[in-house]
């Protein structure tokens, strides 16, 4: 009986543990969305690694950390006056899927957007659309 009662033990802490980590990317990308939603240079520079690459793949661009938080001023006036809400989908070995609807004045959109996540730290993101209103959230 005490064998059954530590593998059960075993397999409750190793369910905490896994918890903990989807917990933890789960703050991460509130706080991703948060700051990017007020277009917070310092907290985004923060969440990103310095070796961090986001690809807007339906534009076809890769930016690294530098280039990403140089077009704040731009997303700035884009995003004032707008909303973004996020639902976290799969996330499994450190890579988060995203849906996110980003509804702006005068545009939305449905994207949908994955996290590669190291130590607290976004190493890699991608994002593309889904759709061009948010009908489906």
């Amino acid at each position: 009986m005490s064998s059954i009662r530590t593998a059960l033990a075993a397999v409750a802490i190793a369910l905490l543990f896994v918890s903990g980590a989807v917990r933890a990317d789960d703050q991460v990308i509130g706080r991703w969305y948060d700051a990017l939603l007020r277009a917070d240079r310092s907290a985004l520079a923060e969440l990103l690694s310095e070796d961090a690459r986001i690809s807007l793949d339906d534009l076809d661009v890769v930016q690294n950390k530098e280039e990403f938080l140089e077009s704040m001023d731009e997303w700035e006036s884009a995003v004032a006056g707008g909303t973004i809400r996020h639902r976290l989908e799969k996330e499994e070995d450190g890579v988060a899927t995203v849906m996110v609807c980003y509804d702006f004045p005068g545009n939305r959109m449905l994207m949908q957007e994955t996290f590669a996540i190291s130590e607290g730290r976004i190493t890699a993101s991608s994002q593309a659309e889904v759709a061009d209103t948010c009908d489906a959230w």
